[in-house]
């Protein structure tokens, strides 16, 4: 940590003397001299882009397919972060590297999810602790919506009214995916109503399609599904019957697949969460990644997949 520290300090330096130099950074060079608005991973850039519309340039920390937990910043995002005029993060401990990588850049932020309530964890190391996938409810993400448009308004005064503007034709579509998304859901007869994957990034969503969430790991860590996490979710889906289990587009599979094999549950898909895909793949915008989760699930759990 001291290490990654003391490179981060010096790339720091060396961008923030560059750009007071005027620097070669990408709204130098390439004549968008729009400001910046810099996201921790790429569901909060799409959200931010849609409120932003034309009159801001909002660009991702992390890249399409990257795994926000435990993200280690890299020199090149501190340059990068010093040439933004306003960095957006989740809160709720989503970024734990997000602190120290703030420390070392001379630019405002916004936690997005100030105002949701959150719902806590239920259990492991992380018991009591707030889930942090608050987005995986889109009613949560009107308020992050709200908190884009004052924080966009205060960034760019002339253009308030249009961020106004923005922020309420995409509060109209997430209540319309949210509607979309419990109509989906609530085919499933009161026995399928369990919703079984690798990381425990569905409470919001659960909680809003009257589902019973069980995973194999609260967060993702470095160390995923011990045996005793398998065994127990072997145990869940035996006792229940749960037709089909999923995970996550951003971790690895193969503890959920010894869920398969032990139990005889289909492995119903990939569920995406804590990133988009890239723009030709499945869920190129937030509200395509919620449309895909509802379809995956309620097909898998449903028998009516694909």
């Amino acid at each position: 940590m001291p290490k990654l520290l003391s490179v981060l300090s010096a790339a720091a330096a060396a961008a923030l003397l560059a750009a007071g130099c005027g620097g070669t950074g990408a709204t130098a060079s390439d004549g968008d001299d729009r400001p910046v608005v810099l996201t921790t991973f790429t569901v909060l850039a799409d959200i931010a882009a849609a409120v932003a519309g034309d009159h801001l340039r909002v660009e991702s920390i992390t890249k399409p397919g990257a795994e926000v937990h435990g993200y280690e910043p890299t020199p090149d995002d501190v340059k990068e972060a010093a040439r933004a005029d306003l960095v957006v993060d989740n809160g709720l401990g989503l970024e734990a590297w997000f602190t120290r990588f703030v420390a070392e850049v001379d630019a405002p932020h916004v936690v997005v999810s100030d105002g949701v309530h959150p719902v806590p964890i239920a259990e492991d190391a992380y018991a009591g602790k707030p889930n942090p996938h608050a987005w995986m409810s889109p009613l949560n993400v009107r308020t992050y919506v709200d908190n884009l448009v004052t924080a966009f308004s205060g960034l760019a005064p002339a253009h308030a009214g249009d961020f106004r503007a923005n922020g309420e034709r995409y509060r109209d579509e997430l209540q319309r995916v949210h509607d979309e998304l419990v109509a989906a859901l609530a085919v499933l007869p009161a026995d399928k109503r369990a919703l079984v994957t690798c990381e425990g990034a569905f409470s919001y969503l659960a909680r809003d399609a009257g589902l019973t969430e069980r995973y194999l790991w609260a967060v993702n860590a470095e160390q995923q599904a011990t045996p005793q996490q398998v065994a127990g979710v072997i145990g869940f889906v035996r006792a229940n019957a749960v037709p089909a289990v999923f995970c996550e587009s951003t971790v690895s599979d193969a503890p959920m697949r010894q869920v398969v094999a032990a139990t005889g549950a289909a492995f119903g898909g990939v569920l995406y969460v804590d990133s988009l895909s890239a723009p030709d793949g499945p869920v190129p915008t937030y509200l395509d990644l919620l449309r895909h989760d509802a379809r995956t699930i309620a097909g898998a759990l449903t028998g009516r997949a694909g």
